[in-house]
């Protein structure tokens, strides 16, 4: 299939509060979204969400790039995806959120093309998927409020359910926080937490080992993404199994962490990972060396989730899920993709990610037309 034209929009999505975490606050969902048409009339959607304070690039910086990255692929077969990939790579070695917005509509257009949802052209099955809900930073007493009311939403006949909590402040409060937590819905249901490399390694060992005995089943990125000596030192101390989020964005940096033995798990986000053909690879990696995975998200619709989905669900090795990111829009523009029981995931089984944008919210985004 020949690519003819590619659309580009920017979209915007009000959150219902301000999402903090430790690198900084964000109050919109300011994403982009890819539209590519092909010779045969099938057509591509990807999603990407520029979380700049980890990945650097920002909605204007993106879409400025996806012009540039548009035209590059304008007459290229849509189902060389490897070879777009790699034209793309080549001509911008840096933004990967961009870059995975492009991505996520070639895999669009290939399944599709295959008639197959998106989890088996990329050669899984339909699996049960659960997601974890995310509690932002607060003060101990609101986190274990909103703890409760998370609780409260896990019926008796859906599988239970994990909440994840962002840490990464001082020791103290972070500590009073898990704990608050835990006391606020008992011992059974299981707490992940996340500082966005907001602490010390001294730090890391004193919270962790504070909290060792909380049911934590893991810490994404205590520390600076840079400091690989210090996540596999913090390995060896902590009572916490440690998972690598901001220090893993491509396949050069999972055989690096493999090789220092730095983590127990890794954390594969397509807007981090530039999209699903890099993610496959950390993949691969990740399960040769004998290390789990995670799924997570930045802040992407339904539509972006759906395809993270997609490629969780085609990977056993993935056992984690964190693709929540749309609780906290205020509003859905998304048609079809994937839906929430409340915390199961259910996949779309038509053609594709299975799943596009309301035309009437499309029409009020800004959009570039290439070709």
């Amino acid at each position: 299939m020949k690519i003819t034209r590619i659309t580009l929009y920017r979209y915007d999505i009000p959150l219902k509060a301000p999402v903090r975490i430790s690198l900084g606050t964000i109050e919109h969902a300011r994403n982009m979204l890819v539209c590519i048409d092909t010779d045969e009339g099938l057509q591509g959607w990807g999603e990407g969400s520029p979380f700049w304070m980890i990945v650097g690039e920002t909605q204007a910086s993106g879409m400025a790039a996806a012009q540039d990255m548009a035209r590059l692929l304008l007459g290229r077969n849509s189902t060389d995806i490897g070879g777009c990939v790699d034209a793309l790579v080549r001509y911008l070695p840096g933004h990967p959120t961009t870059r995975s917005a492009f991505d996520m509509a070639l895999y669009d257009l290939a399944a599709k093309a295959a008639n197959l949802p998106l989890y088996a052209y990329l050669g899984g099955a339909k699996r049960p998927l659960i997601t974890d809900e995310t509690i932002y930073l607060d003060t101990p007493e609101r986190m274990a409020e909103i703890a409760r009311i998370v609780k409260a939403k896990n019926r008796d006949d859906e599988p239970p359910i994990a909440i994840k909590l962002k840490l990464g402040t001082d020791m103290q409060t972070d500590i009073a926080r898990v704990w608050a937590v835990r006391q606020a819905i008992g011992d059974q249901i299981p707490i992940r937490t996340d500082a966005n490399q907001g602490w010390d390694v001294p730090t890391a060992i004193a919270v962790l080992r504070a909290i060792g005995n909380g049911n934590v089943q893991y810490c994404e990125q205590p520390i600076r993404r840079t400091d690989i000596a210090g996540l596999r030192h913090l390995r060896q101390l902590s009572p916490v199994p440690i998972m690598a989020d901001e220090s893993l964005f491509d396949a050069v940096d999972a055989i690096r962490l493999v090789r220092e033995e730095a983590v127990d798990y890794f954390n594969i986000k397509l807007s981090k990972s530039g999209g699903i053909w890099e993610a496959l690879k950390i993949n691969a990696i990740a399960e040769a060396a004998g290390i789990r995975c995670m799924v997570g998200c930045m802040s992407e619709s339904r539509l972006g989730l759906t395809a993270n989905a997609h490629f969780a669900a085609a990977r056993p090795n993935v056992i984690f899920c964190d693709l929540d990111g749309c609780f906290e829009h205020a509003l859905d523009p998304v048609v079809g993709g994937l839906t929430y029981h409340p915390y199961r995931i259910e996949l779309p089984t038509v053609p594709g990610i299975g799943a596009t944008v309301k035309p009437d919210f499309l029409a009020n985004c800004e959009q570039i037309v290439i070709g």
